[in-house]
């Protein structure tokens, strides 16, 4: 793939993203990203396929950070999400850890 067309996509990404994630209201945004993690699963495996086909530093560059950024939001989707079923138990529920 072309420098240009992989710097291209990341920015449509990026800025697609934010406007999606701009709009959804603070109340919603918890059980959006927990309700959402097998999509960022996805997204790595995207990232991990541009990386293995990218040609040249910059197409490298780029597919480094998107592989990142997507492992990022897998862990912090599920910890997010560990976060909220923790608030949900009761203490006879609660497990030593």
């Amino acid at each position: 793939m072309n420098d240009l067309v992989v710097l291209y996509l990341g920015l449509l990404a990026v800025l697609a993203g934010y406007e999606l994630i701009a709009r959804v209201p603070a109340l919603l945004h918890t059980p959006l990203m927990s309700a959402t993690n097998f999509i960022h699963g996805i997204v790595v495996i995207g990232a991990l396929a541009a990386l293995f086909t990218a040609h040249g530093t910059l197409a490298v560059a780029v597919s480094w950070c998107a592989l990142v950024a997507a492992a990022a939001n897998v862990v912090g989707g599920f910890v997010t999400t560990e976060r909220m079923l923790r608030m949900f138990r009761t203490s006879r529920e609660e497990t030593p850890r």
